[in-house]
């Protein structure tokens, strides 16, 4: 299925700047040894394939998913097959000990590319899973680039996400926040990031579950009053190398806005991913009435689909890359804009974090609103929604 045709589109949107810079790419790699981490989520597996098929000296994958991991090697063996250079698999957590001897062990490296990430939104209704979050997103992402400093490494690429850009939801504040600890850390390595849109049917995504949905007979639920910027998984794997290979220190790349970018709503999505399949998507008015009629309306190629406005914390209302404040240089690629940050960061901020963090962490009961406090006190105009309703509560 094409998805660029799924989300709207006719083009790649890195195109030109990846065949004008396609011979520097290739010698950077052909040079180097690279470690990625989460490299067996969509947008890991993605970095990893613009790597592998440039010839690096070395690739090494770190993530926790061992499932995940061995798709990946199936997936690069059936399609691009084999490198001159070393490409080794790890199925393990980088927040543990395990990870610190290998990266002593099997280093160093050039390049860290560190793509691990809890991504959703609907990880902050509880104070567990939003810890987790915090510990995934800002902790081991320090506690890397502090691994890294120590062993000459070129650079060290982090993702974020255009969430991070006036954050409205606990996902997009703990990014900005682990942009302002990585501030911090420039000062000792050269880091780079990058925001970019959704990456279309990226796992555990929306757009991803309305495969499951149609796989297993279930009805497709989906809102009609977000609209959303999207690139593909290969454009997320583009964006994150030319940030990686041609960032410098404390830049974060982002896709320009074009006529190849444009918003487009989860439900325009759907009904198109579903004629694209040779069904009529059949609108119902409930999600009783998409549960209870999917027999009779797939028996008559019709899928039953459930559209609704969102009310659940944390949806932002627009998508920005960037915001008024930030230093931006849009001339250097033709499809890529650049956020150029100076080494500014509240140290005493940090340093509360840390602490309230760690006396969260000794409480015998978490309270989700102790985070949520903590979260304002970090950004200036957090814009957080609170709704009382999630997303687990829906379809």
């Amino acid at each position: 299925m094409d998805v660029l045709n799924l989300i709207g589109r006719t083009s790649p949107l890195f195109d030109s700047d990846l065949n004008g810079l396609k011979d520097k790419l290739r010698d950077l790699v052909e040079e180097s040894r690279f470690l990625v981490i989460g490299g067996a989520g969509s947008i890991g597996q993605a970095v990893t394939r613009e790597i592998f098929k440039r010839n690096p000296k070395a690739l090494h994958v770190v993530d926790i998913s061992e499932n995940n991991m061995v798709e990946l090697v199936r997936d690069i063996r059936s399609t691009l097959g084999y490198i001159d250079g070393e490409f080794k698999t790890f199925a393990v957590d980088c927040g543990s000990h395990n990870f610190d001897i290998l990266f002593a062990a099997e280093g160093p490296y050039d390049y860290v590319f560190n793509l691990s990430a809890l991504k959703h939104v609907r990880n902050e209704k509880d104070p567990y899973t939003l810890m987790r979050m915090i510990e995934v997103n800002v902790f081991n992402t320090v506690k890397i680039a502090s691994l890294a400093k120590e062993k000459g490494l070129k650079n060290y690429f982090c993702i974020s996400t255009d969430k991070a850009a006036n954050p409205v939801n606990m996902m997009g504040g703990s990014k900005r926040i682990m942009e302002m600890f990585l501030m911090r850390e420039s000062l000792l390595q050269k880091i780079s990031m990058s925001r970019f849109a959704n990456v279309a049917f990226s796992d555990g995504s929306l757009l991803h579950g309305f495969g499951q949905r149609f796989a297993k007979g279930q009805p497709i639920s989906a809102p009609n009053d977000v609209k959303r910027y999207f690139v593909t998984p290969q454009e997320s794997g583009e964006l994150c190398l030319l940030s990686g290979l041609l960032g410098e220190n404390r830049e974060i790349f982002f896709p320009k806005l074009s006529e190849k970018l444009h918003l487009i709503s989860f439900s325009e999505i759907a009904q198109e991913y579903l004629l694209n399949l040779g069904y009529e998507p059949y609108e119902c008015k409930s999600e009783d009435e998409a549960r209870s009629r999917c027999g009779e309306l797939i028996a008559q190629k019709k899928w039953p689909c459930f559209f609704f406005k969102s009310d659940t914390t944390g949806e932002k209302d627009f998508e920005e890359f960037f915001t008024t404040q930030e230093k931006l240089d849009m001339g250097r690629f033709s499809s890529v804009g650049i956020i150029k940050n100076d080494s500014v960061f509240d140290e005493e901020k940090l340093g509360l974090f840390e602490r309230r963090i760690e006396e969260i962490k000794s409480s015998p009961i978490w309270k989700r609103e102790d985070f949520v406090k903590l979260f304002h006190e970090m950004i200036p105009n957090f814009g957080h929604k609170e709704t009382g309703k999630f997303l687990d509560q829906r379809m």
